[in-house]
C-alpha cells in the first residue's frame, strides 16, 4: 500500500526545512504526495513545486490558516490553493501584515521585559519567513532564558499572555470563503486539538459544514485509534471527506516524522484519491 502526508510544514512558516528538503525526504520515503501547509503563507509552494519537477511525487499546494471561532482559535486547512488567483494573493499578503504588526509588538514587549529578541533572530537566515510563535520559542531556547520549546510556550507564549498578544484574526467564514474562491477544499485541522470534547466538537463540525467546508482531518499525530474512528463517523455523518497528515515541523517537533507522525500514523492514498473524486463532485 502507498502513502500520502496531507499536513506538512517548512521553513516559510514554522518548520525547520526547507521546502525542496521536504521533498526529498517525502521522496526518500517513498511517500506519494504531500500536501504544503504552511501557516498563512504559500511563500513555500514555488520552490517546492520546482524541488518536485521529475521527480515521482506529487505536490498538493495548500496552506493552514488561524481564524477564532467563539473565542477559540481554530485552524482550517485549505487543499488545492491556486497560488496564482490574485485576490487569493492580496488576502495573503494582508495576513501576513497582521502578523508582521503582532511580532512587532510580541518584540518590543520581550525585549522592555530585558529579554533581547531581535527581528533577525526570528528570521534565522530566512528573510522570507512567515514568523510564529515557535520562531519565539525557539529564540528564547537559544539565548538561554527556557530549557524547552515547551517550557517557552507555556512560560512566555501562552495567547493573551503579557508577551503573546492574539493577533487579529479572521473568522471561519471569513477563511471558507477565501478557500472556495481560488478552488482549494476547505478542511478542519486536527479537530480534537481545541480541547472542545465530543458535542462542541460536532456542533463545530456542523457549522463549518454549513459555511462550505468540504473535509475533516480524520488521522492526525495527536489522534489515537479510537479519536480517529470517532472522526471517521463525524465525517460520514456530515458529508465531508477524511483526510490527514503527520503536522510535520522538522526539528521544532521532533517527535513527528514525515508520513509516519509518532510512529502510527499511515494516510493511504486511496484517501487522496477519494478526496480527488469528492472535489469533481463539488
Amino acid at each position: 500500500m502507498n502513502f500520502v502526508d496531507l499536513h506538512v510544514h517548512s521553513n516559510a512558516s514554522d518548520g525547520t526545512d526547507t521546502p525542496s528538503e521536504i521533498v526529498s525526504l517525502a521522496v526518500s520515503k517513498g511517500l506519494d504526495a504531500i500536501a504544503l501547509t504552511d501557516h498563512d503563507t504559500i511563500d513555500g509552494l514555488n520552490e517546492a513545486m520546482k524541488a518536485a519537477k521529475g521527480l515521482p511525487i506529487e505536490i498538493i499546494p495548500g496552506i493552514e490558516l488561524s481564524c477564532v471561532h467563539e473565542g477559540v482559535e481554530i485552524h482550517i486547512l485549505g487543499l488545492y490553493v491556486n497560488p496564482e488567483d490574485p485576490d487569493f494573493m492580496i488576502e495573503a499578503e494582508k495576513m501576513r501584515e497582521v502578523r508582521q504588526k503582532r511580532n512587532n509588538e510580541m518584540i518590543h514587549r520581550f525585549c522592555k521585559a530585558g529579554i533581547e529578541i531581535t527581528e533577525k533572530d526570528l528570521k534565522n537566515g530566512n528573510p522570507d519567513a512567515v514568523i510564529t510563535r515557535a520562531h519565539f520559542a525557539r529564540v528564547l531556547l537559544e539565548k538561554g532564558y527556557v530549557s524547552s520549546m515547551d517550557q517557552a510556550f507555556k512560560k512566555y507564549l501562552t495567547y493573551g499572555g503579557p508577551y503573546c498578544i492574539k493577533k487579529e484574526a479572521i473568522t471561519p467564514e471569513h477563511a471558507i470563503k477565501i478557500l472556495k474562491d481560488c478552488g482549494a477544499s476547505p478542511v478542519l485541522a486536527h479537530p480534537y486539538l481545541y480541547g472542545l470534547g465530543d458535542k462542541k466538537t460536532e456542533e463545530l463540525v456542523s457549522y463549518l459544514k454549513d459555511l462550505g467546508m468540504e473535509g475533516l482531518e480524520v488521522y492526525h499525530s495527536s489522534n489515537n485509534q479510537y479519536e480517529s474512528g470517532k472522526l471517521k463517523k463525524l465525517a460520514v455523518k456530515y458529508d465531508l471527506f477524511p483526510t490527514g497528515g503527520s503536522d510535520y515541523h522538522g526539528s521544532n517537533k521532533p517527535d513527528l516524522a514525515l508520513g509516519t507522525g509518532r510512529g502510527g500514523l499511515r494516510v493511504s492514498t486511496v484517501l487522496l484519491n477519494d478526496i480527488k473524486k469528492a472535489r469533481m463532485n463539488h
